[in-house]
């Protein structure tokens, strides 16, 4: 099942085209985008067997899946080949930071850059189901709604500002936490923990790596952040990014007004921004 948010509608995503959740359950699910997590499993029932005239739409229509989510966490240096480039030791807890929820925006548009050190960090990210509270690593992906492509946009300079330095305000900048095109649930996937992500900027691969590279994957994440905290239905989770970043060349490179990003993750589908510059 695909799931996207259209003109700001809960919508189910097929290949005739998408369905209004909202107009097809008679009220029951929709249109908020973020009321599909309040009861998942009884969406994803109705879901399944919905049967409703699919319409046509436009890719600029498309916003972040998740729009609302209460809580969003992102884990740092958790590629094996990230953290060999970025000259440090793989960690043995999850390096953990959270990226404000007023930095998501939608998969297509422009993102205005802060200033000129803004790197780009492709990321899958994982939605939460169910309240998950204790997990065991094994039960893990039955927590999972889905999955969907992230940017972890980061201005290198605010974010190593400071002795020691914070990670959080350097990527909550307004768009960057892009999200979507759409939300894929675990089923559409041959092997959900190893998919190829990649950046594009300009054209020129930037980053091309397979989440199988994760330090800690999806379930060991779940798990070990469910031991701290509690996660609820609709919580994002960026799993960490590969290498190839900005930061990591000689000298490093970063984004500049003008060019277009574009991010994709395998079986889920591709977004893309213009960068501009900041007035």
């Amino acid at each position: 099942m695909r799931i996207a948010t259209i003109r700001g509608r809960l919508t189910l995503v097929v290949p005739q085209g998408a369905i209004d959740v909202a107009d097809a359950s008679a009220g029951r699910f929709g249109p908020d985008p973020q009321s599909a997590f309040d009861d998942w499993d009884a969406f994803r029932r109705w879901a399944d067997r919905v049967d409703a005239q699919a319409e046509p739409y436009a890719d600029d229509e498309l916003g972040p899946p998740v729009p609302a989510p209460r809580q969003v966490f992102a884990v740092g240096l958790n590629y094996v080949r990230h953290a060999a480039e970025s000259g440090l030791p793989l960690p043995a807890e999850p390096l953990v930071f959270t990226k404000f929820p007023s930095s998501i925006t939608g998969p297509t548009g422009s993102i205005t850059l802060s200033g000129d050190t803004v790197d780009w960090e492709v990321e899958l990210v994982v939605v939460i189901g169910r309240t998950a509270r204790d997990v065991d690593p094994e039960e893990a992906w039955s927590y999972v709604a889905g999955l969907t492509v992230g940017q972890d946009l980061s201005d290198r300079s605010v974010q190593n500002a400071g002795s020691p330095p914070q990670f959080s305000l350097g990527k909550s900048f307004a768009g960057y936490a892009p999200l979507g095109p759409v939300l894929v649930t675990v089923d559409e996937f041959d092997d959900p923990g190893d998919l190829r992500v990649s950046t594009l900027v300009d054209g020129e691969v930037r980053q091309d790596s397979r989440t199988s590279d994760l330090v800690f994957d999806v379930p060991q994440l779940i798990s070990r952040l469910s031991r701290i905290v509690t996660l609820g239905p609709g919580d994002l989770i960026f799993t960490g990014t590969p290498e190839g970043v900005g930061l990591g060349r000689t000298p490093p490179l970063y984004l500049r007004a003008g060019q277009e990003l574009v991010t994709e993750i395998e079986g889920i589908g591709r977004m893309w921004h213009r960068m501009e510059a900041r007035s």
